[in-house]
């Protein structure tokens, strides 16, 4: 009997609604709109409700938060309170593109 190589693990992929590059799931950051209406960072990527990825980058979360990508995506109106808790989180990310992504 023949050994079989190991089976790969199949790597979801996604697309960030701002910059349309595909990456892995694990690799960008998910914006879940919940059942009851609120819009969150779901860092688990399991939340139930409408969801969005965006990349780790700060131009892709600007774009998507002022531009209303992120809003379009998500099949809906921000209200302050959300928009505030995006933009907080944009905050902590880092400045400029992760090194992944810059020639992609």
């Amino acid at each position: 009997m023949s050994a079989q190589p190991p089976r790969r693990k199949h790597v979801p992929q996604r697309t960030c609604v701002a910059c349309r590059r595909t990456a892995d799931k694990g690799g960008l950051v998910r914006i879940v709109r919940t059942l009851q209406g609120a819009v969150e960072v779901d860092m688990t990527g399991k939340r139930a409700g409408r969801g969005a990825y965006l990349c780790q980058a700060r131009s892709c979360w600007e774009a998507s938060v002022r531009k209303g990508r992120l809003e379009h995506a998500l099949r809906a109106k921000f209200g302050a309170e959300d928009r505030a808790r995006l933009l907080a989180f944009l905050e902590t990310l880092p400045q400029g593109l992760p090194k992944e992504n810059r020639n992609g």
